[in-house]
Protein backbone atom coordinates (compact mmCIF):
# COMPACT_ATOMS: atom_id res chain seq x y z
CA UNK A 1 0.00 0.00 0.00
CA UNK A 2 1.22 3.44 -1.43
CA UNK A 3 0.65 6.98 0.30
CA UNK A 4 2.45 9.24 -1.83
CA UNK A 5 3.02 12.83 -0.22
CA UNK A 6 5.84 15.21 -0.36
CA UNK A 7 7.12 13.62 -3.70
CA UNK A 8 10.12 14.67 -5.36
CA UNK A 9 10.59 13.71 -8.76
CA UNK A 10 14.16 13.02 -10.13
CA UNK A 11 15.88 11.30 -12.62
CA UNK A 12 15.84 7.09 -12.38
CA UNK A 13 19.30 5.26 -13.22
CA UNK A 14 19.10 3.49 -16.60
CA UNK A 15 16.07 0.99 -16.69
CA UNK A 16 16.06 -2.81 -18.28
CA UNK A 17 14.78 -2.85 -21.34
CA UNK A 18 11.17 -2.62 -22.77
CA UNK A 19 9.51 -2.03 -19.18
CA UNK A 20 7.44 0.69 -17.48
CA UNK A 21 8.78 -0.41 -14.25
CA UNK A 22 11.13 2.13 -12.21
CA UNK A 23 12.95 0.38 -9.23
CA UNK A 24 12.50 1.94 -5.56
CA UNK A 25 15.76 2.86 -3.87
CA UNK A 26 16.92 0.87 -0.97
CA UNK A 27 16.80 4.36 1.30
CA UNK A 28 12.44 4.01 0.27
CA UNK A 29 12.43 0.25 1.05
CA UNK A 30 13.51 0.79 4.12
CA UNK A 31 10.38 3.07 5.32
CA UNK A 32 8.21 1.40 2.24
CA UNK A 33 7.12 -2.22 1.32
CA UNK A 34 8.00 -3.00 -2.19
CA UNK A 35 10.66 -2.93 -4.57
CA UNK A 36 9.01 -2.41 -8.01
CA UNK A 37 6.55 0.19 -9.15
CA UNK A 38 4.78 0.29 -12.34
CA UNK A 39 4.02 3.88 -13.92
CA UNK A 40 1.66 3.01 -17.29
CA UNK A 41 1.76 7.94 -17.83
CA UNK A 42 4.25 7.99 -20.20
CA UNK A 43 5.78 11.36 -18.76
CA UNK A 44 6.47 9.31 -15.42
CA UNK A 45 8.24 6.25 -16.75
CA UNK A 46 12.39 6.68 -16.17
CA UNK A 47 11.44 8.62 -13.09
CA UNK A 48 11.70 7.38 -9.69
CA UNK A 49 9.71 8.72 -6.53
CA UNK A 50 11.74 10.27 -3.79
CA UNK A 51 9.35 10.31 -0.74
CA UNK A 52 9.84 11.69 2.46
CA UNK A 53 8.49 9.76 5.22
CA UNK A 54 5.14 10.45 6.34
CA UNK A 55 3.73 11.49 9.48
CA UNK A 56 0.94 8.55 9.20
CA UNK A 57 2.45 5.87 7.97
CA UNK A 58 0.67 2.50 6.67
CA UNK A 59 2.04 -0.81 6.13
CA UNK A 60 0.73 -4.48 5.54
CA UNK A 61 3.26 -7.18 6.95
CA UNK A 62 0.90 -10.80 5.59
CA UNK A 63 -1.97 -10.40 7.58
CA UNK A 64 -1.31 -7.66 10.01
CA UNK A 65 -1.97 -3.86 9.15
CA UNK A 66 0.27 -0.92 11.00
CA UNK A 67 -0.53 2.39 11.61
CA UNK A 68 2.04 4.34 13.11
CA UNK A 69 2.55 8.07 13.62
CA UNK A 70 5.50 10.24 12.98
CA UNK A 71 5.94 13.37 14.31
CA UNK A 72 8.62 12.73 16.45
CA UNK A 73 10.03 16.07 17.06
CA UNK A 74 6.27 17.03 18.83
CA UNK A 75 5.98 13.70 20.29
CA UNK A 76 3.43 12.68 17.57
CA UNK A 77 1.21 15.34 18.38
CA UNK A 78 -1.71 15.76 15.68
CA UNK A 79 -2.16 18.10 13.37
CA UNK A 80 -5.38 18.49 11.29
CA UNK A 81 -3.68 16.96 8.39
CA UNK A 82 -2.72 13.99 9.94
CA UNK A 83 -5.88 13.16 11.57
CA UNK A 84 -7.77 12.86 7.97
CA UNK A 85 -4.84 10.77 7.26
CA UNK A 86 -5.80 8.46 10.04
CA UNK A 87 -9.24 8.99 8.59
CA UNK A 88 -8.11 7.07 5.58
CA UNK A 89 -5.45 4.88 6.72
CA UNK A 90 -8.76 2.89 8.40
CA UNK A 91 -10.93 3.52 5.50
CA UNK A 92 -7.56 1.39 3.41
CA UNK A 93 -7.32 -0.59 5.98
CA UNK A 94 -10.83 -1.92 6.16
CA UNK A 95 -10.20 -2.90 2.17
CA UNK A 96 -8.11 -5.45 2.54
CA UNK A 97 -9.46 -8.40 2.93
CA UNK A 98 -6.02 -10.00 4.17
CA UNK A 99 -5.42 -8.25 6.90
CA UNK A 100 -6.98 -9.66 10.10
CA UNK A 101 -5.79 -7.06 12.19
CA UNK A 102 -4.60 -3.74 12.59
CA UNK A 103 -1.98 -2.48 14.87
CA UNK A 104 -2.14 1.66 15.81
CA UNK A 105 1.67 2.75 17.71
CA UNK A 106 3.94 5.70 17.66
CA UNK A 107 7.09 6.51 16.38
CA UNK A 108 10.32 7.62 18.78
CA UNK A 109 9.39 7.70 22.31
CA UNK A 110 6.04 8.78 22.49
CA UNK A 111 2.73 7.14 21.57
CA UNK A 112 0.70 10.40 21.03
CA UNK A 113 0.44 13.55 22.47
CA UNK A 114 -2.95 14.70 21.57
CA UNK A 115 -3.84 17.43 18.94
CA UNK A 116 -0.94 19.66 18.04
CA UNK A 117 -2.18 22.83 19.94
CA UNK A 118 0.55 25.35 17.99
CA UNK A 119 -1.81 24.43 15.53
CA UNK A 120 -4.84 24.89 17.75
CA UNK A 121 -3.46 28.42 19.21
CA UNK A 122 -3.17 30.19 16.03
CA UNK A 123 -7.08 28.73 15.17
CA UNK A 124 -8.30 30.57 18.46
CA UNK A 125 -6.61 33.96 17.65
CA UNK A 126 -8.79 34.01 14.51
CA UNK A 127 -12.33 35.88 14.48
CA UNK A 128 -15.66 33.29 14.41
CA UNK A 129 -13.50 30.50 14.43
CA UNK A 130 -16.67 28.37 16.15
CA UNK A 131 -16.97 26.83 12.42
CA UNK A 132 -13.45 25.69 12.10
CA UNK A 133 -13.42 24.52 15.74
CA UNK A 134 -16.88 22.56 15.02
CA UNK A 135 -15.49 21.10 11.57
CA UNK A 136 -12.49 19.89 13.58
CA UNK A 137 -14.02 17.88 16.04
CA UNK A 138 -16.38 16.30 13.94
CA UNK A 139 -13.49 15.05 12.41
CA UNK A 140 -11.94 14.05 15.84
CA UNK A 141 -15.70 12.07 16.44
CA UNK A 142 -15.64 10.56 13.12
CA UNK A 143 -11.61 8.99 13.57
CA UNK A 144 -12.69 7.59 16.81
CA UNK A 145 -16.36 6.43 15.75
CA UNK A 146 -14.43 4.62 12.87
CA UNK A 147 -12.25 2.79 14.43
CA UNK A 148 -15.15 1.19 17.13
CA UNK A 149 -17.01 0.80 14.44
CA UNK A 150 -13.71 -0.69 12.40
CA UNK A 151 -14.97 -4.86 11.56
CA UNK A 152 -11.13 -5.89 12.34
CA UNK A 153 -9.61 -5.77 15.87
CA UNK A 154 -7.61 -2.75 16.81
CA UNK A 155 -4.16 -3.51 18.73
CA UNK A 156 -2.89 -0.20 20.33
CA UNK A 157 0.94 -1.24 21.02
CA UNK A 158 1.49 2.30 23.52
CA UNK A 159 5.10 2.56 22.92
CA UNK A 160 5.29 5.86 25.26
CA UNK A 161 3.09 8.72 26.70
CA UNK A 162 -0.94 8.66 25.32
CA UNK A 163 -2.02 11.81 26.90
CA UNK A 164 -5.67 13.80 25.47
CA UNK A 165 -6.80 12.53 22.30
CA UNK A 166 -3.98 10.43 21.98
CA UNK A 167 -5.20 8.73 24.77
CA UNK A 168 -9.06 9.00 23.23
CA UNK A 169 -6.90 6.54 20.33
CA UNK A 170 -6.36 4.16 23.24
CA UNK A 171 -9.50 4.04 24.56
CA UNK A 172 -10.87 3.28 21.41
CA UNK A 173 -9.21 0.43 20.67
CA UNK A 174 -10.15 -3.05 21.18
CA UNK A 175 -6.79 -4.59 22.81
CA UNK A 176 -3.71 -2.93 24.46
CA UNK A 177 -1.04 -3.28 25.38
CA UNK A 178 1.77 -0.96 26.65
CA UNK A 179 5.74 -0.35 27.57
CA UNK A 180 6.43 0.73 30.74
CA UNK A 181 6.91 4.29 29.94
CA UNK A 182 3.31 4.31 28.84
CA UNK A 183 2.23 6.86 30.79
CA UNK A 184 -1.67 8.23 30.18
CA UNK A 185 -3.56 11.63 30.88
CA UNK A 186 -5.82 14.15 29.77
CA UNK A 187 -4.48 17.60 30.50
CA UNK A 188 -6.84 19.38 28.07
CA UNK A 189 -8.37 21.87 30.93
CA UNK A 190 -5.23 22.75 31.66
CA UNK A 191 -5.24 24.65 28.42
CA UNK A 192 -8.58 26.11 28.82
CA UNK A 193 -10.42 23.11 26.85
CA UNK A 194 -12.66 20.14 27.26
CA UNK A 195 -12.34 16.46 26.74
CA UNK A 196 -15.25 16.55 25.33
CA UNK A 197 -14.65 13.71 22.84
CA UNK A 198 -12.49 10.87 24.97
CA UNK A 199 -14.94 11.39 28.24
CA UNK A 200 -17.24 9.10 27.25
CA UNK A 201 -14.78 6.49 26.09
CA UNK A 202 -12.83 7.04 29.53
CA UNK A 203 -16.07 6.31 31.33
CA UNK A 204 -17.00 3.38 29.04
CA UNK A 205 -13.34 1.90 29.65
CA UNK A 206 -12.61 2.60 33.49
CA UNK A 207 -16.13 3.61 34.80
CA UNK A 208 -17.05 6.46 36.74
CA UNK A 209 -14.80 7.18 39.29
CA UNK A 210 -11.44 6.48 37.72
CA UNK A 211 -12.94 9.22 34.49
CA UNK A 212 -13.89 11.45 36.90
CA UNK A 213 -10.35 11.82 39.05
CA UNK A 214 -8.36 11.81 35.48
CA UNK A 215 -10.78 14.39 34.12
CA UNK A 216 -11.01 16.92 36.83
CA UNK A 217 -7.54 16.49 38.45
CA UNK A 218 -5.30 16.59 34.67
CA UNK A 219 -2.86 14.28 36.31
CA UNK A 220 -0.70 11.77 34.52
CA UNK A 221 -0.82 8.05 35.60
CA UNK A 222 1.89 5.46 35.42
CA UNK A 223 1.07 2.67 32.98
CA UNK A 224 0.75 0.33 36.20
CA UNK A 225 -1.92 2.35 37.16
CA UNK A 226 -3.37 2.39 33.79
CA UNK A 227 -3.69 -1.45 33.86
CA UNK A 228 -5.45 -1.50 37.27
CA UNK A 229 -8.20 0.96 36.09
CA UNK A 230 -8.96 -0.89 32.90
CA UNK A 231 -7.33 1.93 30.50
CA UNK A 232 -4.35 -0.64 29.41
CA UNK A 233 -4.73 -4.65 29.49
CA UNK A 234 -1.13 -5.58 29.87
CA UNK A 235 2.30 -3.82 30.12
CA UNK A 236 5.02 -5.28 28.03
CA UNK A 237 8.74 -4.55 27.32
CA UNK A 238 8.48 -2.07 25.01
CA UNK A 239 11.29 -3.46 22.29
CA UNK A 240 8.96 -6.55 22.25
CA UNK A 241 5.56 -4.57 21.67
CA UNK A 242 5.88 -5.23 17.74
CA UNK A 243 5.86 -9.18 18.12
CA UNK A 244 3.68 -9.33 20.65
CA UNK A 245 1.13 -7.53 18.53
CA UNK A 246 2.07 -9.84 15.45
CA UNK A 247 1.38 -13.09 18.07
CA UNK A 248 -2.17 -11.77 19.28
CA UNK A 249 -2.58 -11.38 15.38
CA UNK A 250 -1.86 -14.94 14.79
CA UNK A 251 -4.50 -15.64 17.36
CA UNK A 252 -7.01 -13.95 16.11
CA UNK A 253 -6.45 -15.18 12.60
CA UNK A 254 -7.37 -18.81 14.04
CA UNK A 255 -10.70 -17.47 14.11
CA UNK A 256 -13.15 -16.81 11.20
CA UNK A 257 -13.01 -13.32 10.25
CA UNK A 258 -16.56 -12.97 10.11
CA UNK A 259 -17.08 -14.70 13.58
CA UNK A 260 -14.53 -12.05 14.73
CA UNK A 261 -16.39 -9.33 12.92
CA UNK A 262 -19.45 -10.26 14.45
CA UNK A 263 -18.04 -10.59 17.77
CA UNK A 264 -16.27 -6.78 17.83
CA UNK A 265 -19.80 -5.23 16.62
CA UNK A 266 -21.76 -7.26 19.38
CA UNK A 267 -19.12 -6.16 22.42
CA UNK A 268 -19.64 -2.40 20.96
CA UNK A 269 -23.39 -2.51 19.96
CA UNK A 270 -23.55 -2.90 24.19
CA UNK A 271 -23.43 0.56 24.52
CA UNK A 272 -22.78 0.76 20.99
CA UNK A 273 -25.44 3.72 19.48
CA UNK A 274 -25.34 5.58 22.96
CA UNK A 275 -21.59 6.06 23.21
CA UNK A 276 -21.26 7.16 19.76
CA UNK A 277 -24.33 9.60 20.53
CA UNK A 278 -22.17 10.83 23.73
CA UNK A 279 -19.19 11.44 21.49
CA UNK A 280 -20.73 13.48 18.90
CA UNK A 281 -22.25 15.53 21.73
CA UNK A 282 -18.67 15.45 23.35
CA UNK A 283 -17.31 17.19 19.60
CA UNK A 284 -19.86 19.91 20.33
CA UNK A 285 -18.95 20.14 23.39
CA UNK A 286 -15.37 20.42 22.56
CA UNK A 287 -15.97 22.59 19.97
CA UNK A 288 -17.57 25.16 22.19
CA UNK A 289 -14.74 25.16 25.03
CA UNK A 290 -12.36 26.35 21.84
CA UNK A 291 -13.51 29.71 21.28
CA UNK A 292 -13.61 30.47 25.18
CA UNK A 293 -11.31 33.00 26.87
CA UNK A 294 -9.73 30.59 28.88
CA UNK A 295 -8.97 28.66 25.68
CA UNK A 296 -7.20 31.63 24.45
CA UNK A 297 -5.24 31.75 27.61
CA UNK A 298 -4.68 28.25 27.86
CA UNK A 299 -3.47 28.08 24.59
CA UNK A 300 -1.24 30.76 24.84
CA UNK A 301 0.48 29.70 28.05
CA UNK A 302 1.25 26.44 26.70
CA UNK A 303 3.17 28.07 23.65
CA UNK A 304 4.64 31.10 25.84
CA UNK A 305 6.28 28.08 28.16
CA UNK A 306 4.14 30.02 31.17
CA UNK A 307 1.57 29.03 33.36
CA UNK A 308 -1.78 30.46 32.61
CA UNK A 309 -3.87 32.95 34.05
CA UNK A 310 -7.29 32.20 34.71
CA UNK A 311 -9.66 35.21 35.69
Amino acid sequence: MWHFRNIILVPSPPRGEGTGNVRVPDWVRSCYDGGLVHFSTPFLCGLVIKMSQPPILVKVHQNLGTISIHREEKRNALTRAMVFDLIQAFRDLHGERKVRAVVLTGGGSAFCSGLCLEEMNAIVKEDDNFDRWHQDTSSLAELLQLMLQFPKPIISAVNGPAMGFGAGLVLASDIVIAGPEATLGFPEPKRGIVSGLCTPLLHFRTGGRHAARLLLTGETITAERAVQIGAYDEIIPTKNLWAYAAELTKQIAQSAPQAIQLTKKHLNETVGEQLEMLISLGAAASATSRTTEAAKEGLAAFVEKREPEWK
